[in-house]
């Protein structure tokens, strides 16, 4: 018997992306070291308190069928975070709890398009995002941010792919590049969705990890509340990666048709992480700060580094916790160069064109390692790429 052509449909017969990481885990596994800079895992783990509040939970009863939008306790608490940080007047009917922000996005794009529709996306992208869209039915459509232009989205070339769209994907601070979308960019986008009659689907679950600028919700624009579903998570900001707890936030009205999608497919998150996410953000933006700290103590870090050589350059790291590092100097393409990373100095990044075209050349390099380790693989990979570009020359 043959498979369903969605499920086939879902890498388009290409790769998934992700070749150098399953190739480190593999080279570990067999007994070798390899400093991974890959997946955006903290090195720390969950706050002992959030583990106590959910253990707590766990002990009370708290285990059986949640609600299935989310409790009204964490609903509250994720509205009410929202408004504080938009000025958007939001209630708990403005929220679906979703199991991480990846579960939320695949929901989005069920609620806004029909099968076949054109949904956009852009370019570089999280690995996962095209095949998101096309599990959900949606025909997915890049739309390319240049190196050239900062990996920013522009206006024109996102008016010439909306013609008969449906939806629009972005996501700030964005992963991989590290930019943040600026006011002027997030108005142009909003132009585009309004003018062509796009959803806009707003991935910010890096919007507490802010080195440079602000950030800003595209849902407080003017016209954009009511075509705006923001996608947010407990994963980066707190440091709960494995608890898959994120959420939904958009129109009354299709926040209660993604409540009965919930209902049909996934049926809740479990109430102890539930109540653990409720605390975890009753903690405030302290503890996020805290969170936060050592990406912005690497990136210091790589920047001192970096300014020491002229081969590798990082793209201005303005949010998130990644450098996207452009190694055309060297002459390799980005998998070329992750690959022979790996095997010359067991240290793993993501090729840049695991994210797309628009980032060939380029690696994305996580910061999440400790300080010295991260330290000692940065300068490893200069002195690695020196090397290169001196052959290449």
């Amino acid at each position: 018997m043959d498979r369903s052509s969605r499920i086939k449909g879902v890498l388009a017969g290409g790769s998934d992306g992700w070749e150098v990481f399953h190739k480190s885990r593999a080279m570990i596994a067999a007994g070798v070291p390899v400093t991974e800079l890959t997946i955006g895992e903290h090195d720390i783990r969950t706050a002992a308190p959030i583990l106590q509040e959910m253990h707590r939970s766990a002990l009370g009863g708290h285990t059986g069928y949640a609600a299935v939008p989310g409790t009204d306790a964490l609903r509250d608490r994720i509205a009410k975070r929202a408004e504080e940080r938009t000025g958007v007047p939001t209630t708990r009917d403005n929220v679906v709890v979703t199991p991480g922000g990846q579960a939320g996005l695949f929901a989005a794009f069920m609620a806004v398009c029909d099968p076949g529709d054109a949904a956009l996306y852009i370019d570089p992208y999280y690995a996962t995002y095209p095949g998101t869209l096309r599990a959900a039915g949606a025909r997915a459509v890049a739309v390319e941010a240049r190196a050239d232009h900062g990996f920013l989205p522009r206006r024109a070339d996102l008016a010439a792919a909306a013609g008969g769209a449906k939806a629009l994907l972005i996501n700030t601070p964005n992963n991989p590049t590290g930019v943040i979308y600026g006011r002027e960019t997030l108005e142009e986008i909003a132009q585009v969705c309004q003018d062509h009659d796009l959803w806009l689907v707003s991935d910010e679950v890096y919007d507490t990890q802010i080195w440079e600028g602000t950030h800003l919700s595209p849902r407080a624009l003017p016209g954009m509340e009511e075509r705006t579903l923001v996608i947010g998570s407990m994963s980066k900001s707190h440091a709960m990666t494995g608890s898959r707890c994120g959420w939904i936030i958009g129109p009354k009205n299709i926040i209660a048709d993604l409540i009965d999608l919930a209902t049909h497919t996934n049926y809740g998150v479990p109430g102890f992480i539930q109540d653990a996410s409720d605390y975890a953000l009753a903690q405030g933006a302290a503890f996020e700060e805290e969170i936060s700290a050592p990406f912005a103590r690497r990136r210091a870090l790589a920047q001192r580094i970096l300014s020491t050589q002229n081969v590798v350059r990082s793209v201005p790291s303005q949010g998130a916790m990644y450098l996207m590092l452009d190694i055309r100097a060297t002459g390799l393409s980005g998998s070329e160069f992750a690959d022979a990373l790996l095997e010359d100095q067991h240290i793993a990044v993501m090729p840049g064109e695991s994210f797309g075209a628009a980032a060939a050349g380029h690696v994305r390099v996580a910061m999440t390692i400790e300080d010295s380790a991260f330290e000692a693989a940065l300068r490893d990979l200069c002195r690695f790429a020196e090397g290169r570009a001196s052959r290449a020359a």
